[in-house]
């Protein structure tokens, strides 16, 4: 699985490392970020604020996805370079996946009591809304990170955060639409974060 995800990325993002959070300063003019609450609130403090999140982050999901299979990422992190065995919540997360690769977390990095390295396994799946639910809300909960939501091709990337998601398209116009689509959703500040 490595070698074939690794050169779709590369084809993708040839000068992004696959940690979703690099992409949006790289390619800043397909990129945009939605806010996941109302008035850019961060954590969700109750079930109504959940059903929000989730609604938000499965509706731009449909929108980028219905009718398509999906890649699912997940990861996890650890000071060695091989793939530490999966946890069990890794696998309620994300079932199926199956280790694709393992990078250095930060590259700039050079205290090697501090070298971590971030360890990506990938699902395939059929999109419907409500797939990843279990997978957002811990997200939401800053329970874990770096996940996408991908294309096949990785040219639609999907980053939920906690508080949002930057969200990566294949060209400026499409970009440009979903913001219009969702003004509401978007960040105030000047940069859009």
């Amino acid at each position: 699985m490595d070698d074939d995800l690794s050169a779709l990325w590369r084809r993708q993002w040839p000068e992004c490392p696959p940690l979703a959070h690099t992409l949006k300063h790289a390619h800043c003019d397909r990129w945009v970020r939605i806010h996941s609450l109302p008035g850019s609130k961060r954590y969700p403090s109750h079930d109504a604020e959940y059903d929000i999140v989730l609604h938000r982050h499965n509706t731009i999901l449909d929108e980028l996805f219905h009718g398509q299979e999906v890649r699912i990422v997940t990861a996890d992190w650890s000071d060695a370079t091989d793939a530490p065995v999966l946890p069990a919540h890794h696998e309620l997360r994300n079932p199926g996946a199956l280790h694709w690769t393992s990078v250095r977390t930060d590259e700039d990095e050079t205290d090697p009591d501090f070298i971590t390295y971030t360890h990506l396994y990938a699902s395939r799946r059929p999109w419907r809304s409500g797939l990843v639910d279990d997978l957002l809300r811990a997200v939401a909960d800053d329970v874990t990170g770096n996940v996408m939501i991908t294309s096949l091709s990785f040219d639609r990337v999907h980053h939920p955060y906690d508080g949002g998601a930057d969200i990566l398209l294949p060209t400026t116009g499409e970009r440009d639409a979903l913001k219009h689509r969702h003004t509401d959703w978007l960040s105030a500040h000047p940069l859009g974060l």
